[in-house]
């Protein structure tokens, strides 16, 4: 089969990133972990103050206040806000050692439905599945004490190719004000399954595969006020870097596939928790 310069490309440039063949694995470094680590706590430091009394719970409220009016009028609409986010302290950088640092956050406003109604829905770790199916096709909860939990989720991305993850999370629940909670899902665990059609097949050493999810943390805010429910994710995942040479063919998609992921997440949160708290309502 004879095949055009630019098909070699392609075709070259997906097994280099593991994406279109399992010969191509990538390793997780340790450089590259720390370098993840070590943005992730400067992420957690700047919300530590945003959770204190008059800080901007919502990534809306520290814009100027003609913006912030204009951005809570198009989430009164029904908009859904999605935005690129850096963590910028001295000493950390996005750009990691043989990574890629994937750092977005999404808003949405859910009218007409309290926090409380939304919580069964929010905390049911058991239904993940069916909330954000195709995307999680199996969930459960693992454990829970009080306020922290620890669940499963069985993820399917189908993008480049088909790829299936079993990962763990840590999710810790906290109420830092009237009307305000929050939840911060930690992953604890990913491993991707080696054969994406059995999904309860066995699995790739950690950190040694494709290196298309090799870390996913996801904070939540949700937040009672103008006669609904704001709704916001902050979502940190880690890759594989793109070859040297490579990203100007490749970056764009790569970086565009989380945001796409993010958005699609929050609509589907909103689409839910409106149903869940009508059908409450009306006692179905």
């Amino acid at each position: 089969m004879n095949l055009s310069p630019a098909s070699r490309i392609v075709i070259t440039t997906l097994c280099l990133l593991g994406f279109a063949t399992q010969a191509c694995a990538a390793d997780l470094k340790p450089k590259t972990t720390e370098g993840f680590d070590k943005y992730v706590a400067a992420t957690h430091a700047r919300f530590a103050n945003e959770l204190k009394p008059g800080g901007a719970f919502l990534f809306v409220d520290e814009l100027p206040a003609n913006e912030r009016k204009e951005d809570y009028e198009k989430l009164k609409a029904g908009e859904v806000l999605v935005e690129k986010r850096d963590t910028s302290t001295p000493g950390v950088k996005k750009d990691i050692p043989d990574g890629i640092v994937h750092h977005w956050v999404s808003l949405v406003f859910v009218p007409g439905v309290t926090l409380e109604q939304a919580l069964p829905v929010l905390q049911d770790y058991d239904h993940r599945a069916d909330l954000y199916k195709p995307e999680v096709i199996a969930s459960h909860t693992i454990s829970h004490e009080g306020d922290d939990y620890k669940m499963f989720m069985r993820l399917y991305q189908k993008r480049f190719t088909t790829v299936v993850f079993n990962t763990e999370y840590a999710v810790h629940w906290g109420r830092p004000g009237e009307g305000k909670m929050f939840a911060d899902s930690i992953s604890t665990r990913v491993a991707e399954v080696k054969d994406a059609s059995h999904p309860d097949g066995p699995e790739h050493p950690i950190g040694h595969d494709s290196g298309y999810l090799w870390r996913l943390n996801t904070y939540w805010r949700f937040e009672q006020r103008d006669g609904g429910l704001y709704i916001q994710c902050e979502a940190l995942s880690l890759t594989r870097d793109i070859p040297y040479g490579l990203g100007w063919l490749l970056k764009p998609l790569v970086t565009s596939i989380p945001k796409g992921s993010l958005t699609a997440a929050l609509k589907r949160t909103r689409e839910v928790v409106q149903e869940k708290s009508k059908q409450a309502r009306s006692g179905n």
